[in-house]
């Protein structure tokens, strides 16, 4: 199975889902819906950004932190560059870092945040223009930047494509001694990804190189760590049956896989941030397989895997979406991350299914709640007015387990054809 780059990245020039349909709902919920619970904290309209696409951060006195695709004032076409914002708990900007088409493009992932308040991530294109990788079609192989907490960017790192890889569009993790690590979706000496490593210095290591056969391929999500200085991650493709695996990369660059995915009830194409509970058990989500519906590639399923005690792992599938009819429980979780609650609850963002079907004639997606004992409950089905359409991202969650999220699309008309997406928050 040749490797497929799943349905993140939705700029203008590519995506046809926000279309006049959307722009008439713009302004329309229905009363029902405007429940306490939701609340749209932020509309965006284009030069304040636009299309967000991955993960909020927050820190401790409540302000959020995100990124998007498009918008801002930085040219690519008129659409913007791409954006980092910060705003209040309550939705006011505090500032804008918008990207250059020079020197950066499209960051499609959220941030990391160091304990001084600096901000790292990374964006697909821009950098250094080398034909491995497009060539100036594309401007560059990726960067991963820093934005001050000030609001003031620098980049630290342009990929080249070989052998450092391309295309990073990974949510960064970090360690105590302030490296960096994350995954390119390509490149690398096989042009299968990488896991990367960049110290302090801005100096970076590839701890591993994909080969695109068993191990795995396009690892796009990223990875997180153990107290040891393991990565854990997903690559989307490939594996033993083609469609994608979960990994470890111990420190010494050794690969392990700890699932290969079938697409049968166990999955395929797993494209979420992993989560490690206190027990020790990974979280996930994929999003195909797990049953025969949505075509017969299956609608996307919760995973866990468990620790064998035997140097091994268990996968077992908590949840498989478009379990009732019409999918309305939700259809394909992309990227995640999960979330989890003190009770062992799991909160995240499907980017279809639900209960209107608003947007080109597909569902809008959904917030969903899926308990210990496997019941999901539908937290939010997006209408694709001006409470969003098309929630790529995972949630974030505070201490009063309040939960801040972002949709691609709806809410406001923005660049005369498209609607620019929102920041919600819910209380579930």
């Amino acid at each position: 199975m040749s490797p497929m780059r799943p349905p993140k990245t939705r700029t203008p020039t590519e995506a046809v889902s926000a279309t006049f349909l959307l722009l008439l709902l713009a302004l329309v919920i229905p009363s029902h819906l405007l429940a306490q619970q939701f609340k749209v904290l932020h509309t965006f309209h284009g030069p304040d950004g636009s299309f967000p696409t991955d993960v909020l951060i927050r820190d401790s006195t409540g302000y959020l932190y995100g990124t998007t695709e498009g918008g801002g004032n930085g040219g690519c076409g008129g659409y913007g560059c791409g954006t980092v914002f910060k705003m209040n708990g309550e939705g006011k900007e505090s500032w804008l870092y918008s990207f250059r088409g020079t020197t950066e493009i499209d960051p499609s992932a959220g941030l990391l945040r160091d304990r001084a308040g600096n901000l790292y991530g990374t964006t697909i294109y821009g950098g250094k223009i080398t034909k491995s990788c497009g060539g100036s079609e594309v401007g560059g192989c990726g960067t991963v930047y820093r934005v001050t907490k000030t609001g003031r960017g620098s980049v630290l790192y342009k990929f080249k494509g070989t052998p450092d890889g391309f295309w990073p569009e990974s949510l960064l993790a970090g360690d105590s001694a302030g490296n960096i690590y994350g995954t390119t979706y390509e490149g690398g000496s096989n042009q299968s990804g990488t896991v990367f490593k960049l110290d302090t210095n801005g100096v970076e290591t590839v701890l591993y190189n994909f080969s695109g056969s068993v191990d795995g391929c396009s690892p796009y999500p990223g990875v997180i760590l153990d107290s040891v200085g393991n990565t854990y991650g997903a690559a989307t493709d490939c594996g033993a049956y083609g469609y994608g695996v979960v990994f470890e990369v111990d420190s010494s660059g050794n690969e392990t896989v700890l699932h290969s995915f079938s697409s049968g009830l166990d999955g395929a194409n797993p494209g979420s941030v992993l989560l490690f509970d206190s027990k020790g058990n990974l979280y996930g989500t994929t999003a195909h397989g797990g049953n025969s519906e949505c075509g017969g590639t299956g609608c996307g399923t919760v995973f866990e895997l468990s620790p064998d005690g035997n140097r091994g792992w268990t996968e077992r599938v908590l949840y498989a979406f478009c379990s009732v009819t019409g999918c309305t429980d939700g259809e394909e979780p992309i990227t995640g991350p999960l979330v989890m609650d003190a009770s062992g609850n799991i909160y995240g963002t499907t980017y279809f299914g639900g209960s209107y079907r608003n947007c080109n004639e597909d569902a809008c997606g959904v917030v969903f709640k899926l308990a210990p004992d496997g019941n999901e409950t539908v937290l939010h089905s997006f209408t694709g007015g001006s409470d969003g359409a098309f929630p790529v991202a995972g949630l974030v969650i505070d201490s009063s387990r309040k939960l801040y999220g972002t949709t691609q699309q709806g809410g406001a008309s923005c660049f005369k054809t498209y609607t620019c997406g929102v920041v919600f928050r819910i209380v579930p």
